[in-house]
């Protein structure tokens, strides 16, 4: 097995080569792609350096996979190329997420549609992957309907700027300095940013239009009914997100909670707060503080937390190639 990483000095392509590492996939190469300025640098990989090169259509001959970790613009520019060299392109980005014939994938969900690729798999948003591990084992229970969700997202969601910027401003602001955002549209350092992505529709925004439409193609509820809001939060690794579900039956708290710690990469906090800082660098979705919702009749209310550069983007698409590779 021969496997690429677009985008691999970032933080989500860094994060895709530990998880091989980490999950002892029997890669006989690996190629890391960059960009040109990271020519000729390395990356380590079970003890040894593996240097940085630009794409071409030569080096991406002889792939089986191609992991992307790269912009919407990038990604639409590299897969023909990536087509072209025979390989499966499992890309991070949202540029091919809801085009029919491209399966939108959380293996412990819909593993099962990645088998009917056409060559590319799409990985889904970080705050989707996260939401649907926790309430898709009570949809299991009784379809979902309703979902009315607010995330609250880590910097980074931005990559390593959106970190670094979290942590300049931080420093700046101790020493009584005065900040000046880029990767985000206000001071995010003890801040909340109501506001992630550009327009979309109706006043929404693109991240929570993600939100709005991955879910249904996930899981296979084409007519679930979605309202989001997305928020930025001083919180340098995991997102967290609170939800509340209708499903076509009331489903009780004790069997939700049941479900969610059956479920296959969920953890179900009954006695303490599932928290961003207690999930991140690992791969499971924290969930808990499984109510009743006074809103929503027969409704559930929950509060979810998980890794957003691991399960949320690098270790969910490692996942995906592990899920076609065991089949």
């Amino acid at each position: 097995m021969k496997i690429g990483i677009l985008g691999a000095t970032g933080a989500v392509g860094r994060q895709m080569l530990e998880c091989i590492e980490e999950r002892r996939l029997k890669a006989e190469e690996i190629r890391l792609f960059a960009s040109e300025k990271s020519r000729g640098k390395t990356l380590d990989y079970q003890g040894r350096p593996l240097s940085l090169e630009t794409v071409s259509p030569e080096r991406l001959q002889g792939l089986d996979y191609v992991l992307g970790a790269v912009s919407n613009a990038l990604s639409k520019q590299y897969r023909p190329l990536i087509e072209k060299a025979g390989a499966v392109y499992i890309d991070n980005s949202s540029a091919f997420r809801l085009e029919d014939g491209v399966p939108l994938v959380v293996p412990e969900i819909n593993g099962e549609d990645a088998r009917h690729h056409h060559g590319v798999i799409a990985n889904p948003n970080c705050s989707t992957i996260i939401t649907v591990m926790a309430v898709y084992p009570i949809s299991r229970i009784s379809p979902i309907r309703k979902m009315i969700a607010s995330t609250y997202q880590a910097v980074s969601g931005a990559g390593i700027g959106g970190i670094q910027e979290l942590h300049q401003e931080v420093l700046a602001l101790e020493r009584n300095e005065p900040v000046h955002p880029d990767k985000f549209p206000a001071q995010i350092a003890y801040n909340c940013i109501p506001w992630i992505g550009s327009e979309a529709h109706e006043g929404y925004s693109t991240e929570e239009e993600k939100m709005e439409n991955e879910g249904r193609k996930i899981m296979h509820l084409p007519d679930l009914k979605v309202t989001c809001t997305c928020v930025r939060v001083p919180v340098y690794r995991s997102h967290s997100i609170s939800v509340s579900v209708q499903c076509e039956q009331p489903v009780s708290v004790r069997q939700a909670e049941e479900a969610i710690a059956a479920f296959p990469g969920d953890r179900l906090i009954r006695d303490g707060l599932p928290m961003p800082i207690d999930t991140s660098n690992q791969d499971l979705v924290f969930a808990g503080r499984v109510r009743p919702d006074h809103v929503l009749e027969g409704g559930l209310s929950l509060w979810c937390c998980g890794d957003q550069i691991r399960k949320g983007a690098a270790a969910n698409a490692v996942e995906i190639l592990e899920y076609l590779e065991k089949r």
